[in-house]
């Protein structure tokens, strides 16, 4: 893992918090949550090859 996914994390991160900010002062509240809802998944995708790389490393570590 390198800092490279943790800054496009970040980055998604702010993407999504200013959109929301936008869209709930301009009274789309429902945009606002799907936008939010959106960048959770994108950001689960990301971290899925990860997550999945973590799992092996614990798998062939404890032999199982």
């Amino acid at each position: 893992m390198g800092i490279s996914l943790i800054l496009k994390l970040a980055g998604i991160g702010l993407v999504v918090a200013v959109a929301c900010q936008i869209l709930q002062k301009s009274g789309r509240d429902e945009q606002a949550t799907f936008v939010t809802v959106a960048g959770v998944v994108i950001a689960m995708l990301m971290l899925a090859g990860e997550i999945s790389s973590l799992f092996s490393t614990l798998k062939s570590v404890f032999g199982l």
